[in-house]
């Protein structure tokens, strides 16, 4: 987009954070607005890149992976990156993937059935060319867990 998002925009992306399936007639609704201009906003910051995909969230506890673990890993040396990336990228068990500054390179976000499953893939990854270390955590209970943020926005705003 041309200039910053607007106020309107902000309202939005809200609405489709709620519910990425949300018609635009109940945007509309919501926010006061002409269904076609919020069809022309939503092509506007998709065609920015704004909005990059409409996704789903999925209960993980009824589908049967209510363990989740995240692990610190550390590489021996820098290039073991590309070869380790790769590997974590194929990984069905593997949610989320961040490089990181600081004591650890990496941090892993697990999702998987069982302990027993755990310790399969943590050795899987203490097993790959290039790790030197990992420390693994046991999440209790997830106390919040956004898939998007809206930066600048201000979410609490009352839209009706």
């Amino acid at each position: 987009m041309e200039k910053l998002l607007d106020k309107t925009d902000y309202a939005i992306l809200s609405c489709l954070k709620k519910n990425a399936r949300m018609k635009a007639s109940d945007i509309a609704k919501e926010i006061n607005l002409s269904v076609s201009a919020i069809l022309e906003r939503i092509r506007k910051m998709e065609g920015a890149g704004i909005i990059e995909s409409y996704t789903i969230t999925l209960n993980q506890k009824i589908l049967g992976n209510d363990l989740i673990a995240m692990m610190d890993v550390s590489l021996e040396h820098p290039k073991f990156y590309d070869s380790f990336v790769e590997m974590i990228k194929k990984s069905e068990h593997i949610q989320s993937c961040y490089y990181l500054t600081g004591k650890h390179d990496f941090l892993l976000k697990i999702l998987t059935d069982s302990s027993d499953s755990l310790e399969r893939i943590h050795r899987e990854i203490k097993s790959m060319e290039g790790v030197g270390a990992t420390e693994t955590h046991f999440v209790l209970k997830s106390v919040k867990n956004e898939i998007a943020s809206i930066p600048g926005s201000d979410e609490s705003i009352q839209l009706k």
